[in-house]
C-alpha cells in the first residue's frame, strides 16, 4: 500500500491513534487503536488472526481466545466489514515476519473491538485479484477503489497533481479557475449543453477547454496562468481518452517564443519522471521532429521512438521502373516508401497474409514486398523488378540475406500513413522497453491545407496559430507552404497535447482567415469578442494543456485510461454507479422550457 498517509496528521480520538501500514519495531508495547477495513480473516483455532487495511496499508491483528466475547465477536466477522480496535504493538518471530508488508515485523494483540460497519456479501472480493467484468467494476466504483492497485493510483494522481502545482508555481505560474457555464464552441467537438432556466430557449456550454478565457488573461495582465482544468466534449470513448470529461494541466505564458514553453514543460517532464516514477526519459532535451519529417519517417504525427523501424522513401528509384505502379507514383504528390524488417525474410506464409490483411484494414489495395533469401529474392513484386532495380534497392536500403522489405505506394500523406500503421504493427515482434519514455516535440505543422472535397484551401490544424513569418509570409508565400508556430508533445505513440504559439495580431488573423476563405465580417461575427481584445493590447503568447489522465496513465504504465480516474463512465458515457444520464421529472423540464421528442424507435430487423 501508498505511504502517502504518513503525512497526514495523525488523529487522537476514539477511532484512531495510528495507521496500519506506519507501524513498526519502533512502536513495540505501544498501545494503539486503528479503524480500517477486514482485510483477511485467518482462524487458527486458538487464535485468529486479522489483516486490518486503511489507507496505508495492511497491519495484522492476534485475537487470543482469553478474552471469549472478543473473540467470539471476531470469528463472525465478515470480509470488508469497517471495524475499530485497541491493542497493543508486539514483535513478530523471526520466522512470522512478513517482508511484503510495511508493518510486517510487528502485530497487534487486540484488547478491543468494536463493529462500525457490517459488510454483506460483496460482488466481487477486494483482497483477490480475481478477473471482473469491468461493468460489475464500474458500478460498485467505491469498492473496486478499494483494491490495491486502483487505490494507487488514485493517490499517485493526487501526489503528481501536487507536484504540477508546486513546479509551476516555483516558476511564477498564477492558478486560475475559468468558468465552467460558457458559450457554445460549435468549431470544436460536440459541447455538452445546459439549458437556462433564467434565459428560456438559450443554453450554456460546459468548456471544451478554457482556450479562450486563458488567452484574454494573457491580455489582462497576467504572465503565467495554469489550472488543473477540467474539459467536456461529447465525443466516443477510447482506451486513452475518457469520454465526456478529462482533465488537463492547462498553461498559457505572455512575451514567450516557442522555445521558453518548451524549456518549462520538459523540465516539468522531466521533474515528474524522476521524482514520481522509476521510469526513465529517452533522450533530453526532448527531439524536435518537424511534420514532414515525421511523416516521412514514422509514417504518423505521433510515433512511438522506442519501436527500431523507420520508413524509407525509394521514389527516385523508381522514377523510370518497368513496374508501373511504382513508376506511376513518383510523380508530384505521390510517393513510393519501403519498410525493412532485418533478419525476417525467412518467415511463415501466414506472417505475410496477416501483414497484408492488416494494411488493407489501414487502407491499401495490397502489400507488395521482397524476401531476400539464400536462393534468391521471392515475393509478389519481384517479376516486376530488373536485375539493376534490385540491386540498387539493396544498396540504397543496406538489404542483405535474411531481410524482407515492404513497399506502399501512393499519394503522399495516405501512404504515409499505411506505412506508419505498418511500422506499428511490426512493434510487436520487438520487446519494447516500458520503463522507457521517449518525448518528442512534432513542430512545424503545415498551416493550411487543400481540401479536396470543397476545392478550397483550408486551416490544417488551429486557425488562431500564428504564421511563420507572420504578414509577410502570409502576403509572399503559396499557402500550403506556409507553417505555423505550432507544436505536439508526443511520449511512447501517445499524443498528450497539443499547443501554438497565438495569433494575437488583428491584421494578421484577418488575412489568416482570408486566405481561407473568410470574410471579414465572418471573422467578425465568429470569433469578435476575442478580435476586439486583441484589439486593446495583447501581448505575444502561448501555452499548451497536457492531459492529466494521460500522463497518470502513461507513468503508472495503465492501459486503459478509466483504470487512473477515481470514477469513470464506461465505453457507452454512461456511469453505471449514478445511473447517468437520467431521465428527469416533468417539472424540471417545464421550469427550462423544454419539451423531449424522442426519435423514432428502429425497427428490427426480420
Amino acid at each position: 500500500m501508498h505511504r502517502a498517509a504518513e503525512k497526514a496528521i495523525t488523529l487522537q480520538n476514539r477511532f484512531r491513534t495510528d495507521y496500519c501500514g506506519q507501524l513498526g519495531p519502533e512502536c513495540e508495547n505501544r498501545s494503539v487503536r486503528l479503524g480500517g477495513w477486514v482485510h483477511r480473516k485467518r482462524d487458527h483455532g486458538g487464535l485468529i488472526f486479522i489483516d486490518l487495511r486503511d489507507h496505508s496499508g495492511i497491519c495484522q491483528l492476534v485475537i487470543q481466545p482469553e478474552q471469549q466475547d472478543l473473540f467470539d465477536a471476531a470469528g463472525h466477522l465478515h470480509s470488508e466489514s469497517v471495524i475499530c480496535v485497541e491493542g497493543t504493538v508486539v514483535r513478530r518471530s523471526a520466522e512470522t515476519v512478513n517482508s511484503r508488508l510495511a508493518s510486517g515485523q510487528i502485530e497487534v494483540v487486540v484488547s478491543a473491538l468494536s463493529l462500525e460497519g457490517e459488510a454483506q456479501p460483496l460482488p466481487f472480493p477486494v483482497a483477490d485479484d480475481v478477473q471482473t467484468s469491468e461493468e460489475l467494476r464500474l458500478k460498485y466504483r467505491f469498492i473496486d477503489l478499494r483494491r490495491e492497485k486502483l487505490h494507487e493510483n488514485i493517490i499517485f494522481r493526487s501526489s503528481l497533481t501536487a507536484e504540477v502545482r508546486s513546479y509551476l508555481v516555483e516558476r511564477g505560474f498564477i492558478e486560475i479557475q475559468t468558468p465552467i457555464l460558457t458559450s457554445s464552441s460549435p468549431e470544436g467537438a460536440r459541447d455538452f449543453l445546459v439549458p437556462s432556466r433564467l434565459h428560456p430557449g438559450k443554453f450554456y456550454a460546459l468548456p471544451q477547454a478554457p482556450q479562450q478565457f486563458k488567452q484574454l488573461l494573457m491580455v489582462a495582465g497576467f504572465p503565467r496562468y495554469f489550472q488543473i482544468a477540467p474539459c467536456f466534449r461529447d465525443e466516443d470513448a477510447r482506451a486513452d481518452r475518457s469520454p465526456g470529461e478529462f482533465y488537463q494541466i492547462d498553461m498559457e505564458m505572455a512575451f514567450i517564443e516557442q522555445d521558453d514553453l518548451f524549456e518549462i514543460l520538459e523540465g516539468m517532464f522531466r521533474h515528474l519522471t524522476e521524482t514520481m516514477s522509476k521510469k526513465r526519459i529517452t533522450a533530453y532535451p526532448f527531439p524536435r521532429i518537424s511534420y514532414k519529417d515525421v511523416m516521412n519517417r514514422f509514417g504518423t504525427d505521433k510515433p512511438d521512438l522506442r519501436i527500431p523501424l523507420e520508413i524509407r522513401d525509394v521514389t527516385s528509384l523508381f522514377v523510370n521502373s518497368s513496374f508501373k505502379v511504382f513508376a506511376s507514383n513518383t510523380r508530384e504528390g505521390s510517393c513510393v516508401k519501403a519498410l525493412v524488417l532485418k533478419g525476417r525474410g525467412g518467415e511463415s506464409r501466414l506472417f505475410y497474409d496477416k501483414a497484408e490483411k492488416r494494411a488493407r484494414e489501414l487502407g491499401s489495395a495490397g502489400l507488395a514486398y521482397i524476401q531476400f533469401r539464400e536462393e534468391g529474392p521471392k515475393g509478389p513484386v519481384v517479376k516486376f523488378l530488373g536485375e539493376e532495380e534490385m540491386e540498387r534497392l539493396k544498396t540504397e536500403l543496406g538489404l542483405e540475406t535474411g531481410d524482407v522489405v515492404f513497399f506502399g505506394a501512393g499519394k503522399w500523406e495516405s501512404t504515409c500513413r499505411i506505412m506508419g500503421g505498418m511500422r506499428t504493427y511490426f512493434g510487436d515482434l520487438f520487446e519494447l522497453d516500458r520503463d522507457e519514455l521517449s518525448f518528442c516535440w512534432i513542430v512545424d505543422f503545415p498551416m493550411y491545407e487543400y481540401n479536396e472535397e470543397s476545392k478550397k484551401i483550408d486551416f490544417s490544424h488551429n486557425p488562431f496559430s500564428m504564421p511563420q513569418g507572420e504578414m509577410e509570409a502570409l502576403d509572399t508565400m503559396q499557402p500550403l507552404d506556409i507553417l505555423a508556430y505550432q507544436y505536439d508533445i508526443v511520449c511512447n505513440g501517445i499524443e498528450l497535447s497539443s499547443g501554438a504559439i497565438r495569433n494575437h495580431r488583428p491584421d494578421i488573423m484577418y488575412r489568416a482567415f482570408e486566405i481561407a476563405g473568410y470574410s471579414k465580417d465572418e471573422v467578425n461575427s465568429r470569433f469578435g469578442h476575442m478580435i476586439d481584445a486583441f484589439k486593446l493590447g495583447a501581448p505575444p503568447h502561448g501555452g499548451i494543456a497536457p492531459g492529466l489522465d494521460r500522463l497518470v496513465m502513461i507513468l503508472r504504465d495503465e492501459q486503459n485510461i478509466r483504470e487512473v480516474i477515481a470514477f469513470p463512465m464506461n465505453q457507452s458515457a454512461q456511469d453505471l454507479m449514478m445511473s447517468a444520464p437520467s431521465e428527469v421529472m416533468e417539472q424540471q423540464l417545464k421550469e427550462l422550457c423544454l419539451k423531449i421528442e424522442l426519435p423514432p424507435a428502429k425497427e428490427e430487423k426480420k
